[in-house]
């Protein structure tokens, strides 16, 4: 791992490692009913019925349990965030393996995150995070004051915009020309500073 950062980041989420140190010695069988917990709240269940009947049945004190619940529910949605064309199978596996997690588990991790469900998990993920209103539409025009209190702004161009949002608003801007070929030219060094992010192999996760 040398050469690349684990699909968790450069730095393991406590709630990881703490997991990973308490599933050495759970027994595969209560791991599995763990598992399928925590997928169906990723899924956006409510699992709260299942997880207490589990709590009065397992052999683990409650501590111990969150810890394990809150370790494979941050590791799946690490895992979830980032496309199957990006994270590949085996490096996935080598990234838990790196934690000490034993074959059996990595294996049923491996199954839920590129398995048939993973379509339904991105989807549940994507609905359940925070998100801001999008441009639903947009329309805009090239104007030119004639007449105005300021002499500066006389015969010079603006754009006018008017942005219809998804959550039902509506904007009106006006934004002169030098101003949004500025805003242009500092969104383009942005793209392409995050291009040059993207080819340093330290931030990569290859094959």
């Amino acid at each position: 791992m040398a050469d690349r950062t684990s699909f968790l980041g450069a730095r393991i989420p406590a709630e990881v490692e703490i997991m990973a140190k308490h599933l050495k010695d759970l027994d595969k069988e209560l791991f599995r009913k763990i598992l399928k917990v925590v997928v169906n709240a990723v899924e956006g269940k409510d699992c709260r019925g299942t997880m207490k009947s589990l709590a009065d049945n397992a052999t683990l004190s409650e501590e111990q349990l969150s810890y394990i619940v809150a370790g494979i529910y941050r590791l799946l949605k690490e895992a979830l965030r980032l496309p199957t064309s990006s994270l590949k199978q085996e490096v996935f596996k080598e990234d838990l393996r790196e934690l000490r997690i034993s074959e059996e588990f990595i294996t049923d991790f491996a199954s839920v995150v590129f398995g048939n469900r993973r379509a339904a998990l991105e989807a549940a993920a994507t609905q359940q995070g925070p998100r801001l209103p999008t441009i639903e539409d947009c329309r805009w025009r090239v104007d030119v004051a004639i007449s105005t209190s300021s002499l500066a702004r006389a015969l010079q161009p603006s754009i006018l915009m008017q942005l219809k949002l998804t959550d039902g608003s509506s904007h009106r801007l006006e934004v002169p020309v030098s101003k949004f070929q500025e805003l242009r030219y500092n969104v383009a060094l942005i793209l392409k500073e995050m291009n040059d992010l993207e080819k340093r192999s330290v931030l990569k996760i290859q094959d």
